[in-house]
């Protein structure tokens, strides 16, 4: 299993640099960041600077979308940061959440989610792809290499994702609805004469290393409880559009009945005054949290259900020890050890 770390690009920009050289010094193989271009910095600045700053780690958006940048600056941005780094970067993309709804607009549809992947991938790969009536290439670039992973959550993105995606990623950890959402991606797979195996699966949910101590429990779930009203976003439209006794789980489901609103100034942040409709047991089903020992017990349950990395969001007090402890405890035993050439 593989390890990422999810930043924000707050300001000062020096400190999501300097979070990203913690995560690589403790073993972390990829750094990702929220794209919301207004309410936090320009991603991909920041990434060349932390491409700058790193040997090791891959660097991407958690994730971009194709309504609010033009997919060929996107491709165009990947493949001059792999001709500058050395192919490191990659791309998380999904339909859109903050970076379209704080200007009021919407999420688009998969038809362009569909067709973005596929002009961002070829163009990223040095490829020529056909666009607007146009054969488009990019003559400066040479073996640049780019994997598109899809965000996604209702059935029918779940299974654009198995058809298209090099790689799933699933913002939740609760080990039932990963189950399903695994399942029906690799089955899509097959469907269209994909070998499942080769997709990337990655779970993605806020990591909390504390004690064993109640004080300790109600402190991480109320630094995390963001989290489910971030998800909750998503959820409510995939109810608005299959409606409550659809194939989604009840689990993904039930929570949101309290919901009343949503402040995007407030989006991904610890202190976020609106999220008291999520219960304790949402956070924990969506979270990972606890002691070094929770922590891998549940890491291990998720890698058996075929999960290929963790990303772990930072949006909490705790950011550095839990990448410590992350670096000398949980991703050593869940690693397998490098067995020496004879």
């Amino acid at each position: 299993m593989d390890f990422g770390v999810v930043l924000q690009t707050n300001p000062p920009a020096a400190r999501t640099v300097q979070l990203s050289q913690l995560a690589e010094a403790h073993g972390f193989s990829h750094v990702w960041t929220f794209d919301s271009h207004l309410l936090w910095q320009e991603p991909y600045v920041v990434h060349s600077a932390i491409l700058a700053a790193t040997r090791r780690v891959t660097v991407g958006p958690f994730v971009t979308n194709p309504a609010t940048r033009d997919w060929t600056v996107t491709a165009s941005t990947f493949a001059t940061l792999n001709e500058m780094y050395g192919n490191r970067t990659i791309c998380g993309i999904g339909r859109g959440d903050s970076a379209v709804r704080v200007t009021n607009g919407r999420p688009t549809t998969l038809k362009a989610l569909r067709e973005s992947i596929h002009v961002i991938r070829e163009l990223g790969n040095s490829r020529a792809v056909e666009y607007n009536g146009a054969t488009l290439q990019f003559p400066w670039s040479r073996g640049s290499k780019l994997d598109v992973w899809v965000a996604a959550y209702g059935p029918l993105a779940l299974k654009l994702t198995g058809e298209v995606g090099d790689g799933f990623i699933l913002q939740l950890a609760d080990l039932d609805i990963a189950e399903w959402m695994i399942t029906t991606v690799r089955q899509a797979a097959e469907n269209v004469g994909r070998d499942p195996d080769e997709i990337a699966f990655c779970v993605a949910a806020p990591m909390y290393i504390g004690d064993d101590t109640s004080e300790s429990r109600a402190h991480m779930i109320e630094q995390c409880r963001w989290f489910g009203g971030m998800v909750g976003n998503h959820v409510a439209d995939i109810v608005a559009k299959y409606g409550e006794g659809s194939d989604v789980p009840a689990a993904l489901t039930d929570y949101i009945a309290g919901r009343t609103g949503y402040d995007y100034n407030s989006h991904g942040k610890s202190n976020n005054d609106h999220v008291d409709f999520v219960p304790d047991e949402i956070v924990e089903r969506f979270c990972v949290l606890g002691t070094a020992e929770e922590h891998i017990a549940k890491l291990e349950k998720l890698r058996a259900l075929g999960v290929t990395q963790f990303a772990g969001y930072l949006q909490h007090d705790n950011k550095e020890e839990t990448m410590r402890v992350y670096g000398e405890t949980v991703i050593p035993a869940l690693t397998p050890p490098v067995t020496a050439k004879r």
